[in-house]
């Protein structure tokens, strides 16, 4: 079989799971009470929504200029953004962390140090996955929809202390993954690990794990304030941006379930199992968004106002890609008149 059918394949099944969960969600809720919620939404709050989506890719790219000088490489924020927003369009067509391949290419041909900019993404995206992680178990523990999801249940306790081990093991490993020295045994001991998995999947994960070494002699410092700025960004902008989405739906929920929501959403929008996170964000919201007493009409409204900031974000992407398409070829034709 040759790698172009392997992928057609994969992206077969994806449009097909992408479908299932679509199907399965539509088919929980009541059309018509759907766009009753559609009819009496607030859709003035909309403009916020895409407005905030903008400005929080922008401090995103600030963020990623900021660990790409790290890495000695100098390129522009508005570079940056628009290689972001063109992965927002390119996540419509491939799924999950795949989409960030086209930032990658786009970073790597402005600055010319491939490695580097890979190494800077791993960072950036591995960072982003355990702070959206530590932040939505905490979240979990605070709140604790136990007694709403078993209201009879006699171990309600369990939730709150499965999340606090979990919370408080991967603080740790985090923290000794990043230290110098303890580092680099911590690297050795995962890729024994792996050992017994396929070698292609132990070897991307290998280099992944290469590719975190590079920052752990940045200092706490550097990590303090990429932290900081992803606290701000990604978790504040995110869930600020999930409240705003529920108020456009009237949806009115305690705002630590959508610290939780958002942080679980984004963590399942990294695997490559849908298209631009559609039917996984969909079931999540509207099975999740339930404990609280949220109408699913609602919830699904919800979804479809988040995935319309994606989209946004997608056709900023797109208007970037013509221009610098058109310049491309523009500077193409004048070298070659200048070509003897």
């Amino acid at each position: 079989m040759t790698g172009r059918s392997k992928q057609i394949i994969k992206l077969t099944l994806r449009v097909v799971i992408t479908t299932a969960l679509l199907v399965w969600a539509f088919n929980q809720i009541d059309l018509g009470q759907f766009w009753d919620a559609v009819r009496t939404a607030k859709w003035q709050l909309l403009i916020a929504v895409w407005g905030l989506t903008a400005i929080l890719f922008w401090i995103r790219s600030a963020k990623m200029q900021f660990v790409l000088k790290r890495q000695d490489c100098r390129v522009g924020i508005g570079t940056i953004f628009g290689a972001t927003a063109m992965t927002s369009l390119y996540s419509l067509i491939l799924p999950g962390i795949l989409s960030t391949g086209v930032k990658w290419y786009v970073l790597k041909k402005s600055t010319g140090k491939g490695s580097n900019v890979f190494s800077s993404m791993v960072y950036n995206q591995l960072s982003i996955m355990i702070v959206m992680t530590v932040f939505g178990l905490a979240a979990l523990m605070v709140s604790n929809p136990t007694p709403l999801l078993v209201p009879d249940a006699k171990s309600q306790w369990l939730l709150p202390a499965v999340c606090g081990a979990l919370l408080i093991a991967l603080v740790a490993v985090t923290l000794l993954l990043l230290n110098s020295r303890t580092g680099g045994r911590i690297i050795r001991v995962f890729k024994r690990l792996l050992g017994p998995l396929p070698e292609k999947i132990h070897k991307k994960i290998a280099d992944i794990l290469d590719q975190i070494a590079v920052f752990q002699a940045a200092g706490w410092r550097f990590h303090f304030i990429f932290t900081l700025i992803t606290v701000l960004d990604t978790l504040v902008g995110g869930v600020v941006t999930y409240v705003l989405a529920a108020r456009t739906a009237s949806i009115v929920a305690p705002v630590s379930a959508f610290v939780w929501l958002c942080s679980l959403i984004y963590v399942l929008g990294r695997m490559p199992i849908s298209i631009a996170n559609l039917g996984v964000r969909e079931i999540t919201l509207v099975g999740f968004l339930a404990v609280y007493g949220v109408g699913k009409p609602a919830a699904m409204l919800m979804s479809m106002i988040l995935f319309s900031s994606l989209v946004f974000m997608a056709i900023i992407g797109a208007i970037y890609q013509l221009v610098w398409t058109v310049m491309a070829r523009k500077s193409n034709r004048q070298a070659g008149r200048r070509a003897p």
